[in-house]
């Protein structure tokens, strides 16, 4: 398979403004560092070659941009879309968050980003330039000069045990469609399971201390974009704040994984963006696994129109209380 580079998509994003296509491409550009990929909106065919980049550090889910770019005038917006950002984008649409006419879709093949935080923990801080040829990233530190890293060695978690990497929404495609593939992205979440409830407990207590309470998880999440949100409320005990105990600090992670619940198509950027490396997938990894247990397999984001089973009762529906009962005999 052909692997897509900067090239191709700067070209193609030029031509989808020169032959009216679109009036502006969403895509990505640097930020203050090499790593630092950002999304960007480009508006004219010399910004985007000036600009445009795309490589091994363009984790960023472009699809929840969607939502205020669209409402920007009548024009329509390009966008590029990975294989796991085409659910995102279903799921968006599904929700009617944005008109599909005004946008054009470009599915891109993907076989998997980089994590900076695993870069750094192999070539350190002081990072002063990243750069990748597909196969090895070399870094140059402030401290410890030049270093050579294989590419695979730094593969991002979300990509090692990537749910699909087929394009499910597109105009047009770049690269081939690819498949639904074989995942572990459960394992995690299974080995948490068996831990007693002290070390569940331990765990969760010792990952969500670090939070900040910044916001990037929810701000980024495709899955968060209520108009206004309950931790923005000043009224609502849960505002917008600097956790003042331990209790506020998990408060705020569980309630917005049960916000997403059904609807998180795993797309993993909770944790990309987290500065404090707390693995937020994996609170929603467990909802999703839950939900295929007790209500059959379901992927959100599948499809436009796909109803999630907490929202779509049946009668074959699990009863309250069968949900615990069922879960303690297969920890046994």
């Amino acid at each position: 398979m052909q692997k897509i580079n900067s090239t191709m998509l700067i070209e193609k994003a030029a031509q989808l403004l020169e032959n009216g296509t679109a009036d502006r491409v969403l895509g990505w550009k640097k930020g203050e560092f090499d790593y630092d990929i950002t999304p960007a909106v480009f508006n004219s065919v010399d910004q985007i070659k000036k600009e445009f980049v795309f490589g091994d550090f363009c984790g960023a889910n472009l699809s929840k941009y969607l939502v205020k770019e669209t409402r920007k005038g009548d024009g329509k917006v390009a966008v590029f879309l990975k294989p796991c950002d085409t659910y995102s984008f279903n799921q968006l649409l599904t929700e009617k968050r944005f008109d599909r006419e005004k946008v054009y879709a470009v599915g891109i093949s993907c076989e998997g980003m980089a994590d900076i935080f695993k870069v750094k923990q192999i070539a350190g801080d002081g990072i002063v330039s990243v750069s990748s040829d597909g196969e090895n990233v070399k870094v140059e530190t402030l401290y410890d000069g030049e270093k050579t890293i294989k590419l695979s060695d730094v593969i991002a978690e979300r990509c090692i045990n990537c749910k699909s990497r087929k394009c499910v929404a597109y105009d047009e495609l770049m690269g081939e469609e690819g498949e639904i593939i074989d995942s572990d992205r459960f394992d995690m979440v299974s080995k948490i399971e068996s831990m007693s409830e002290d070390e569940r407990f331990g765990f969760w207590q010792n990952e969500l201390s670090k939070c900040i309470r910044c916001n990037a998880c929810r701000n980024v999440c495709p899955a968060c974009t209520c108009e206004k949100c309950v931790f923005d409320n000043p009224d609502s005990c849960a505002q917008n704040k600097a956790p003042a105990d331990s209790f506020e600090e998990k408060m705020f992670h569980i309630i917005r994984a049960f916000h997403v619940a059904g609807r998180c198509t795993d797309c993993g950027e909770c944790s990309r963006v987290c500065p404090q490396n707390i693995p937020l997938h994996l609170l929603n990894r467990k909802f999703i696994k839950d939900i295929d247990t007790f209500y059959g397999e379901y992927q959100a984001g599948a499809q436009v129109g796909s109803r999630a089973p907490l929202v779509d009762y049946t009668e074959g529906d699990i009863e309250p209380g069968e949900a615990v009962m069922k879960g303690e005999s297969e920890n046994a």
